[in-house]
This record gives C-alpha cells, sequence and structure tokens, in this order.
C-alpha cells in the first residue's frame, strides 16, 4: 500500500504550486518503493539518532537499509573511486566537505519541499548539499578519571590539567577538524589561521596528554577516555547511552564553534529516488524531530516547536553564547585542505 505519511507531514509548508508539489512527492515515493532499500555511509545508528530516521522509513515507505560507517572525506572517496559501479546512495558529510564533494563531481542536486526554510549558508543553491542539523563542539570529561577540581571547562582549562585530550581523526573527520578550529577561536585565531589551535594541542603532545585513542563510545565506556571534544549531540547520547551520571558535557566557555553536517546524493547512486526521499524525510518535521531527539539542533529549528521531553535533553542555551558559526567557509575549506600535512607537521612530531 502506497503510504503518503511524508506528503501529509509536509503539506503545512508548501504554498506555492501546492497541488504540484503534492504530486511530485507522491511520485518520489513511489520511485523510491520500487527501489526498495536506500544505503548510506557515514550516517549509522548511534550518530544524531539516524536510527529513528531509518526505521520510519522502512515502517512509512519499506525502504531497507544499510550503513557503512567512515568519516566525511572517506565517504567522498568512496563516491569518487566506484563511480558508475555505486554501492552508496546517500551520505553525511562535515559543511566544510560539501563544497568539495562537489568539486569531486560526486553529487547530484535535489532540493526537498522545505527547501525555503533552510537559511542561505546552510544549502549549496543547486541543492548539491544541504545541513540537516547543527553541532558545537564540547568537552566530555570522565568524573571517574578527572577529580572535579580539574574537569575543564574552557579550552584555556585544557593546558592545565593532567588528564588526556582525545579529537580523533584530524584531517580526516569534520568533528576532529572543527575541535582544532574551535580551539583556534579560543587562541585568537579563525577560519584562515588555525596556528593558536594547533599549538595548544601541539603543547598537549609535548605534555605527552594528547591521545590518540578515538573518542567513540566504545573507548568511553571501557574508560580509555578521560577528556573528549565532540560535537555535543555526540558526548550528550553518549553520556546517557553510558552512565548519565559518569560524564560531564560542557561546551567550552572562552569559545567553541557552531557547524553542521549535510546530506550529499550519491551522483551515480543505484536507488537515487530512494535518497530523495531519504533527504525530503530528514528535513520534514518528523525528520527534525528525530534528529532532536538525537540531541542534534534541527537545521529548521526556528520554524519547529520541539516536544518538551526533547527539549529537556539538550543543554542550557547559557552554555552557547562564546559558541559561533563558520564565517568563512572559503578559508575554513582551504584550512580543512591544509591540516592533515599540519596536523602531522606541527603537532604529532611532538607526540611522546
Amino acid at each position: 500500500m502506497l503510504r503518503l505519511t511524508l506528503t501529509a507531514a509536509l503539506g503545512t509548508t508548501l504554498f506555492a504550486g501546492q497541488a504540484q508539489a503534492s504530486t511530485e512527492l507522491s511520485d518520489l515515493i513511489a520511485a523510491a518503493q520500487e527501489e526498495g532499500r536506500v544505503d548510506s555511509v557515514g550516517m549509522p545508528d548511534t550518530w544524531a539518532n539516524w536510527k529513528d530516521t531509518w526505521a520510519d522509513l522502512q515502517e512509512h515507505y519499506g525502504l531497507e537499509h544499510m550503513d557503512t560507517d567512515m568519516s566525511s572525506a572517506e565517504e567522498i572517496a568512496k563516491f569518487k573511486a566506484e563511480g558508475e559501479n555505486a554501492t552508496a546512495d546517500i551520505g553525511d558529510v562535515g559543511i566544510s566537505f560539501g563544497p568539495i564533494a562537489v568539486a569531486e563531481g560526486v553529487t547530484q542536486p535535489y532540493k526537498p519541499a522545505t527547501w525555503d526554510e533552510i537559511p542561505d549558508w546552510a544549502k549549496d543553491g543547486e541543492g548539491h548539499w544541504v545541513l540537516g542539523y547543527t553541532g558545537t563542539i564540547a568537552f566530555m570529561t570522565n568524573k571517574q578519571l578527572v577529580p572535579e577540581e580539574e574537569r575543564p571547562r574552557s579550552f584555556a582549562d585544557l593546558a592545565e590539567g593532567e588528564y588526556s585530550v582525545s579529537l580523533g581523526a584530524v584531517g580526516q573527520a569534520a568533528q576532529a577538524n572543527s575541535s582544532v578550529l574551535a580551539a583556534a577561536f579560543a587562541n585568537g585565531g579563525d577560519e584562515s589561521d588555525l596556528a593558536p589551535g594547533l599549538e595548544l594541542f601541539a603543547e598537549l603532545a609535548r605534555q605527552g596528554r594528547l591521545s590518540l585513542a578515538d573518542p567513540s563510545i566504545a573507548n568511553l565506556e571501557k574508560g580509555e577516555v578521560e577528556v573528549a571534544l565532540l560535537w555535543d549531540f555526540n558526548a550528550l547520547n553518549y553520556r546517557d547511552q553510558i552512565d548519565r551520571d559518569a560524564f560531564e558535557v560542557v561546551i567550552p566557555s572562552d569559545a567553541s564553534v557552531t557547524s553542521g553536517y549535510a546530506t550529499i546524493i550519491n551522483k551515480h547512486a543505484p536507488h537515487p529516488n530512494a535518497a530523495k526521499l531519504a533527504r525530503e524525510f530528514i528535513l520534514s518535521d518528523e525528520g527534525q524531530f528525530n534528529l532532536a531527539e538525537g540531541y542534534a539542533r534541527p537545521i529548521r529549528a526556528q520554524h519547529l516547536t520541539l516536544p518538551e521531553e526533547i527539549a529537556a535533553k539538550l543543554l542550557p542555551n547559557e552554555q552557547y553564547a562564546n559558541a559561533r558559526p563558520v564565517e568563512d567557509f572559503d578559508a575554513w575549506e582551504q584550512s580543512a585542505r591544509q591540516l592533515p600535512r599540519q596536523w602531522q607537521s606541527q603537532v604529532l612530531m611532538h607526540q611522546q
């Protein structure tokens, strides 16, 4: 049976051309159901509550799903390497990787029905990439391993402690790259000058406190990470999954970066209509609530009223007072490209 759940959910947002848009969406649903599945990369169940979105797409439209987790850079490399022999339909990449994916020629455009409610800074003009949610870099501290008086609340605190600090695969993962940018913001740098952030982590390396352990939920649960730099939605999610009382999550008070993740649809997607339907659902009210349930701030937040039980899971607004978005995207794209080499030559060379 054809289920038009998404069409109904979007009904209140369709104004001009409403009948045509509804018909086009019905056609898309039918085509996606004929394809029968959508395969993603970098959109695992534990990240931003993708689990509920995949479950809803299966329940509402019968779409089977499988994800292969990987970094933003790896997603783009996979799309390019496989070309017309593609095995993945859709991916989720850090905002700085969106223009890179377009430049590499691995995407196809698609604008969902809620397009006009998405800020211009959060989407490609032609629809090659579009943010579904934002995140802000946070500190996640294991309270059992770090005494209360030593727990960092700012980047200035990081250099003073005795705990180890983990931020993941710098140069590959958008979360880790943005952690470096946040540290740069806190120390007088900006999108075109990451040196102050790199110097902070170089100092940690010289002190023997820069941990190369991946700040994954598994490593956090095993006690292998003392302080992690993570997107707030990941930190809060991991905290609640492991033990809400065992971890402290804070937004650094001196500065942080608010960024986001964008869906990209593979140019050679084997299930292109299912991928487009997935983007439609992600940016519908229901899909945006799913992301908020996973502690991510929906990109259409100003057009939504979050249920109280979801809003209560998030950090207080005042913690975000000194967090700021990327303003110079061109400069950040260039810096992100140079970061792998700089991380090796300016930070890891000091690793003890």
